[in-house]
């Protein structure tokens, strides 16, 4: 069983940084790739940055240059550097983990809440 546990979330003011991290447990296959999803009220979930266990990243559009991941292969932990923030950031942010064995292996944390005020 994969567990997801992340921390890191809260209230900042606009203009402010804050920064996420999540930490998987379990039995996880090395090649994997570990993400950040936000999901607004009333709004889809959204990609918001994804790594891979060879370190390629892809970001969403609107955070690109304010959001940076990062990953720690050895602890299975990924990092979400958050700057520049605006309202518009405001979401529960989900972690993700996954990976493609035959069949997709698809795990999902618990979410923490980003409020930005402004």
């Amino acid at each position: 069983q994969v567990q997801l546990v992340e921390s890191g979330g809260g209230l900042v003011q606009a203009g402010g940084s804050l920064r996420l991290s999540c930490a998987a447990s379990g039995s996880i296959f090395s090649l994997n790739i570990m993400g950040w999803y936000r999901q607004a009220p009333g709004k889809q979930r959204e990609l918001v940055a994804s790594i891979s266990s060879s370190g390629s990243r892809n970001y969403g559009d609107s955070m690109k240059g304010r959001f940076t991941i990062s990953r720690d292969n050895v602890n299975n932990t990924v990092y979400l550097q958050m700057s520049s923030l605006i309202p518009e950031d405001t979401a529960v942010y989900y972690c993700n983990l996954r990976w493609r064995r035959t069949v997709l292996y698809d795990y999902w944390g618990q979410g923490t809440q980003v409020t930005v005020s402004s």
